[in-house]
């Protein structure tokens, strides 16, 4: 038996001597007998398989028994086995890495894609744009924080304690802003896109329904060019259009700088006729009137009309005010009541304007066609057909000219033209259809006369800022209040008086257009 397998043993050596001279590849050495080797098993010391491998054939000596071929360690390195050790590891290695690698890169995949943000075609209150990530970049952009150690969102949902510090804090001088000059915005505005991206200004649309659903704006300003440009801010949307009235005997370097800023947005323009504006005259109702017939001529083709002064805020995003108006479906919304006898007294006698608004003793003939007569302010929500009516329907014409030699017509045309059954939107004059300014959308205002505890019967609180003419200037007090009603803006603000509360309705108003929620 030693004898054959020496000889088999001789054999199979000269057999691989001659495999290795015609450097046969791994796997493919054939026997003597024609037949091919199929594969050698390699054990450790303990028994246990550690190798079941093609390419080591030919990489071991083995000659074959009985038909069986066995593997010969005497002719394997310790080297040798420790690379093939190796290549099994990397082998095994490779596989998981690979593996690994694919998975990594579908994961990537995906997430770059919910990640990938197109701003060139938002719509923040589409599903498909769920992203948080994608939301926080765009309100990282356009945040308008408030710049004083002030907690806005303590203070918009009512927090006391917040909103006396933030009283306190008002009442340090050395923390009081200067607000902005006149030639500080002919400076900035020498560069449109700085400008627009420093101040923050939104330069597109944030929804389809915005997209779909522009808004006029009449804006009639005087003075304090900072005010009016953190209005404009306020509400501006690329798709509005906004038409400004600046007061003719305003100062020209306040015409200048509101140019200035205007002359940045393609949307936004300077009425074509200015008016000397006085108080409490026929010429406050004219300004608006110039701003419509503009935007009507314009090629926006706007939904509804919104006029503005310089003291007022929005309340609402662009989204509400949008939702607002569609719930309107063509019908208007101000205030519209029956005259107490002190408001009668208004058109009873001829007014003239000098420098100021003076009555005379000239009475006055009852309205045209004995139109019932209505008051309410000067603020109005008007859908563009009712616009087009005020300038162009014969009816509406005659009662205009009626009602420009009165005391503070803006308060008593709009409410009377929208109860009159010929204009669009109105609703009769019967009295079960008498709206009062807090029924009303257009404007939220606190009356000094009014202002008192709740619990026992009053519309509203006492106002936490100031009073002019009867009018509250909201503190930052008012804010929790005044975000609890339905009205679209608000007046009077004033940032010399409390810039905290502008500041938080401003950070306030950013955040929900971005993320659709409070502070």
């Amino acid at each position: 038996m030693e004898t054959v397998d020496k000889e088999m043993k001789e054999k199979f050596d000269k057999k691989r001597k001659k495999r290795q001279q015609q450097k046969l590849r791994p796997g493919c050495s054939p026997d003597g007998e024609g037949k091919e080797i199929k594969y050698c098993t390699v054990t450790d010391a303990k028994g246990d398989q550690v190798l079941n491998w093609t390419v080591l054939v030919c990489e071991l000596s083995a000659y074959k028994t009985n038909d069986i071929f066995i593997c010969d360690f005497s002719q394997v390195s310790a080297q040798s086995m420790e690379m093939l050790w190796w290549k099994r590891a990397c082998r095994q290695h490779y596989l998981w890495a690979l593996g690994c690698f694919v998975l990594l890169s579908i994961v990537a995949v995906k997430v770059s894609l919910r990640l990938k943000c197109d701003f060139n075609s938002l719509d923040l209150a589409s599903r498909d744009f769920g992203s948080r990530h994608c939301r926080d970049i765009l309100y990282k952009s356009l945040k308008l924080p408030a710049k004083r150690s002030i907690n806005c969102s303590r203070i918009t949902r009512g927090d006391q304690e917040a909103v006396i510090e933030a009283q306190l804090d008002n009442l340090e001088v050395n923390k009081k802003r200067e607000p902005l000059t006149d030639s500080d915005y002919l400076n900035m505005t020498g560069d449109c896109e700085h400008f627009k991206a420093q101040r923050k200004f939104i330069q597109f649309p944030l929804s389809k329904d915005e997209f779909e659903f522009p808004i006029a704006y009449s804006m009639v300003v005087h003075e304090k060019i900072e005010n009016f440009e953190r209005l404009l801010r306020a509400v501006y949307a690329p798709q509005n259009i906004y038409c400004v009235h600046v007061d003719e005997k305003s100062p020209e370097t306040f015409k200048e700088a509101v140019k200035a800023i205007i002359s940045c947005f393609p949307n936004v323009f300077m009425a074509s006729k200015l008016v000397r504006v006085v108080y409490a005259s026929w010429s406050r109702v004219q300004a608006d009137l110039n701003c419509m017939k503009d935007l009507l001529q314009s090629s926006v083709p706007w939904k509804y009309l919104l006029n503005t002064c310089g003291t007022d805020f929005p309340i609402k995003t662009n989204a509400e005010m949008v939702l607002a108006l569609k719930l309107l479906n063509g019908k208007n919304s101000m205030e519209s009541e029956v005259p107490t006898e002190y408001k009668a007294s208004r058109w009873k006698y001829h007014y003239e304007v000098t420098d100021t608004l003076s009555v005379t003793d000239k009475k006055k003939d009852p309205p045209p066609e004995n139109l019932p007569m209505f008051t309410g302010n000067a603020y109005i929500v008007a859908s563009r057909a009712f616009v087009q009516h005020v300038l162009e329907n014969p009816r509406a014409q005659r009662f205009i000219e009626w009602v420009k030699d009165t005391y503070s017509p803006d308060e008593h045309l709009w409410a009377t033209l929208q109860r009159a059954p010929w204009m669009p939107g109105s609703t009769p004059h019967h009295s079960k259809f008498h709206i009062s300014d807090m029924a009303a959308i257009a404007r939220l205002v606190k009356w000094q006369n009014h202002e008192g505890n709740v619990d026992m019967g009053a519309p509203y609180a006492p106002c936490s800022g100031t009073h002019q003419r009867a009018v509250c200037i909201y503190g930052s007090g008012d804010l929790h209040w005044m975000l609890q009603n339905h009205h679209l803006l608000a007046n009077k603000f004033d940032p010399r008086v409390d810039d905290s509360a502008l500041q938080c309705l401003e950070e306030y108003l950013r955040h929900k257009a971005i993320y659709g929620t409070e502070l």
